[in-house]
C-alpha cells in the first residue's frame, strides 16, 4: 500500500474528515468518470478541447478538482466524447 493510501485510510478514521470527504464524492465521481471516458477514448484534454470548444486549460482545471462545471459545460463535455449525461438522485438509505 502507498503511503497515500496509508494517509488517507488513516485520516478518514476522523468522523470530521470521513464526513467532508463523504461529501465531496459527487464531485469526485464526475471528474473520474470523465477522466476514464477522455482516456478510454485515447483522448488528450488538447483533443476533447477541439471537440467541445472548452479550453484545454478549463478541462485540466476540472480534471484536477480546481473548476466546477456547470450543467451546460457537462452536457458539452459529454457529446465531445461521444456519450451522454445521465444526473440521478438516489435515496440515502440504500
Amino acid at each position: 500500500m502507498s503511503s497515500f493510501q496509508e494517509y488517507k485510510k488513516k485520516a478518514l478514521q476522523d468522523p470530521e474528515i470521513k464526513k467532508e470527504y463523504d461529501a465531496l464524492a459527487p464531485e469526485f465521481d464526475i471528474i473520474q468518470a470523465m477522466i476514464d471516458a477522455r482516456k478510454n477514448q485515447n483522448l488528450t484534454q488538447e483533443d476533447l478541447s477541439a471537440r467541445t470548444g472548452i479550453t484545454q486549460a478549463d478541462i485540466s482545471r476540472i480534471e484536477r478538482g480546481t473548476r466546477n462545471p456547470s450543467l451546460n459545460m457537462l452536457k458539452r463535455l459529454a457529446s465531445g466524447l461521444g456519450m451522454q449525461l445521465r444526473l440521478e438522485f438516489i435515496s440515502k438509505n440504500m
